[in-house]
């Protein structure tokens, strides 16, 4: 077999390879060699009126992995039921800072009961000073929530799980020229606390996703993945993801410690399903 016709054998060895592992018809992004998730928020609207109804529908047009942003007053093994008759594999979710302060040990029972991997801090919103409420954090505040993560992160890991937090735009807010999302990458613990980058977000912070991950990529194992376009008030709006501004093409070849990808569609130009059936599509065909 001559060198081109071994390359090309090869490749397509792989390619069969990879596709049997997921299934055919299965979502699966070949170079980032994971399949693609969803973030559950995604179909907020639906999963109340049909949970179990609106797994299938993911799982039928190709997503197996997701990401739960709540459990719609399910008991953990009425979640799992649910997952396992979808084919779904949850593996991921999201709480908010003071959730996870007031109830770790029940949702870190819940997250070990149904099978998870990571636990997300979804929303920090919490002051320093407790009489506080409300409004901005500034960056003391953003220093004790790094703490807070720190304390939050090493119980978590005893527990068998990694913890994690997920970024909007406020992250990038600045004081005396700290960017407050520097300070949390900075006073975290990389043994306790993980990032899930919200491309979409930091690009809507002003920032550039490669410059973070090319300082350190193995920090960032869990991406959220999300198009945007700017519209004439100057506000970002969700869209198809190849139909908006954000090339994901240097973002995943910086993405070397990439674990998990969940796609989320915040807003529709279809419908919930026929977007996250294009989203996906776009993704697995992206050559980077």
């Amino acid at each position: 077999m001559n060198p081109s016709s071994r390359r090309n054998f090869l490749k397509a060895s792989c390619a069969a390879a990879a596709a049997a592992c997921v299934g055919a018809g299965d979502l699966y992004a070949e170079k980032l060699k994971t399949p693609l998730g969803l973030q559950l928020y995604s179909v907020r609207e639906m999963l109340p009126k049909d949970l179990d109804g609106t797994l299938k529908k993911l799982a039928a047009i190709g997503y197996k992995e997701c990401e739960a942003a709540g459990y719609f007053g399910r008991t953990a093994a009425q979640w799992k039921q649910s997952m396992d008759a979808a084919g779904l594999r949850c593996v991921s979710t999201h709480h908010t800072l003071a959730d996870l302060k007031s109830k770790l040990s029940e949702l870190t029972d819940y997250a070990h009961a149904i099978g998870l991997e990571y636990v997300i801090c979804s929303w920090a919103g919490l002051h320093r000073d407790p009489q506080k409420k409300g409004g901005e954090l500034n960056l003391d505040d953003w220093r004790w929530v790094a703490d807070q993560f720190n304390e939050i992160g090493q119980k978590v890991k005893a527990g068998g799980l990694t913890f994690g937090y997920h970024n909007h735009t406020v992250e990038f807010g600045t004081e005396n020229g700290v960017v407050f999302y520097d300070e949390l990458l900075k006073r975290t613990d990389p043994r306790y606390v993980v990032f899930e980058m919200d491309c979409g977000w930091v690009v809507g912070g002003g920032h550039n996703p490669v410059e973070y991950l090319k300082q350190s990529p193995e920090r960032f194992p869990l991406f959220h993945v999300k198009d945007l376009v700017k519209g004439p008030d100057g506000k970002f709006k969700n869209v198809i993801l190849g139909k908006g501004t954000i090339d994901y093409r240097p973002i995943f070849r910086a993405a070397t410690g990439m674990k998990h990808c969940f796609i989320e569609q915040e807003e529709y130009t279809f419908n919930p399903i026929e977007d996250l059936k294009q989203d996906g599509e776009f993704l697995e065909k992206l050559d980077y």
